[in-house]
């Protein structure tokens, strides 16, 4: 193990531990990066699980998938939170999006594996074939009878409009936006294809994410497994710490942007 801090960071410290991280990039070519919900909160996106988050608000059990195919009135609970709350609609990328997105530039990504639904990898300038969407995307809605997909600002011109609970145009089926709901399974090609490249990457970097919804939290194992060098910047402990090369307690904005500054010194 180089380093491992247990608490938060100061500027020394995050220096030190950026310099320690720019050099295990510069001498890697495959590079996979976990994302999760702290790089998406960093834009403005709210958290779902913290305190003062979405759960907070609404209750998680009206928002699962088995509900959200059988009863129409939870189809408008879930519904009316997306437009309401339009919560990824002024967002922006933040520095840790365009930090992962100058490893692009460098050509030393390999891909980004993300939890989030916002796209904002994409926006910041990766290639939408290098990133893996474990949950989806808000950017997408798909008809669940003929398979028809709409964009999200399609369907939320109809939800302007006064519509409560829109269909299909085409066959009036169920209309879903294009993200994992409670209950519902991963989709199995992206999974497969990420847990992959994750074996396969010459440095996993996980950024924002404490690792504790599975199963997108094993990808991490999955590349320490093959012996690659793992770096984890979150807020928080997460169980991979300990296998860990490097652990940053800081946003990973701050962080990463600190690291691609001494990597560019390099």
């Amino acid at each position: 193990m180089l380093f491992q801090s247990d608490k938060p960071v100061d500027n020394r410290t995050l220096d030190q531990l950026a310099e320690r991280a720019a050099a295990l990039i510069a001498g890697a070519e495959k590079i996979v990066v976990f994302t999760g919900a702290g790089v998406s909160t960093e834009s403005g996106i709210p958290d779902f699980r913290s305190p003062g988050g979405i759960w907070d608000r609404f209750d998680p059990d009206d928002f699962t998938y088995q509900k959200f195919i059988s009863s129409a009135s939870a189809r408008h609970r879930q519904w009316q939170l997306l437009w309401k709350e339009r919560l990824t609609e002024t967002v922006k990328p933040n520095l840790a999006h365009h930090a992962v997105a100058e490893l692009h530039r460098l050509n030393k990504l390999d891909c980004v594996i993300t939890q989030n639904v916002d796209s904002l990898h994409q926006a910041a300038g990766v290639p939408e074939d290098k990133v893996f969407e474990l949950h989806g995307s808000m950017r997408r809605v798909v008809c669940l009878q003929c398979h028809r997909r709409y964009t999200m600002p399609e369907v939320k011109k109809r939800l302007d409009a006064g519509e409560e609970v829109p269909d299909c145009e085409a066959c009036h089926g169920i209309l879903k936006p294009d993200i994992v709901l409670f209950g519902e399974m991963l989709p199995d090609e992206v999974f497969s294809e990420a847990a992959s490249r994750a074996e396969h990457c010459d440095l996993f970097i996980v950024a924002g994410s404490s690792l504790v919804v599975y199963p997108a939290a094993l990808l991490p194992s999955y590349a320490t497994d093959a012996g690659t060098e793992l770096i984890i910047i979150n807020l928080s402990e997460t169980p991979m710490d300990q296998q860990a090369s490097i652990t940053i307690r800081a946003k990973a904005g701050e962080a990463m942007s600190r690291i691609m500054q001494k990597l560019a010194g390099k």
